[in-house]
């Protein structure tokens, strides 16, 4: 009998984004920022730029700071594992780039003159998304409609009171992302691999 405590890849997914994270993080530190700009955060550039696109997903790598870092990965570390293991790789690896280039392309198209970095609407998706774990054919879950208004409810009103550098468009984008995916993958309309 093997006593010994082994550690496991878990979830290659949400750990493969924290790495990934991690790496732009330590790239932007050694840069000055350069990288960060350049590849990991979106903002009005030209449709002939091959970068353009890939700021739209990779923008949800890039942080402003250690602090924006690690609230953000923090929260992905907590909840993604348990919806990895729900929903599957594939699908958790769908929901962040479907949010990554809905919150990117919005991002560019509605505030041209700032840019957009983080993965809080990564981390909104996801909070919504565990709120569907108890879904049953036919009912709405109570918690899904507390969160949904709480979350969403405080990013509404944070646009509106608050001045701050924080995207609370993308916190709302993200949160209605993963609601929608959450749906359709608890409709059984989305393969679980």
């Amino acid at each position: 009998m093997d006593n010994k405590l082994k550690i496991s890849f878990n979830s290659p997914v949400i750990l493969g984004f924290v790495i990934l994270s991690f790496i732009v993080f330590v790239m932007d530190v050694i840069t000055g920022g350069l990288s960060t700009r350049f590849f990991f955060s979106v903002y009005r550039s030209s449709f002939i730029s091959p970068l353009t696109y890939i700021r739209f997903f990779g923008h949800v790598l890039g942080h402003a700071n250690l602090d924006h870092f690690l609230g953000n990965i923090m929260l992905i570390l907590v909840i993604g594992p348990m919806l990895e293991e729900k929903y599957g790789s594939a699908n958790i690896l769908f929901v962040i780039l479907a949010t990554a280039l809905v919150t990117g392309l919005v991002h560019f198209f509605v505030f041209p003159s700032s840019g957009l970095l983080g993965a809080s609407g990564v981390v909104f998706a996801f909070i919504l998304l565990s709120s569907f774990a108890g879904f049953k054919e036919g009912k709405i879950p109570f918690t899904f409609i507390l969160v949904a208004l709480l979350y969403i409810g405080e990013q509404i009103y944070q646009g509106f009171f608050v001045q701050d550098n924080i995207s609370n468009l993308t916190h709302i984008l993200g949160g209605i992302v993963g609601a929608l995916l959450g749906f359709v993958m608890n409709k059984g309309r989305m393969n679980r691999y």
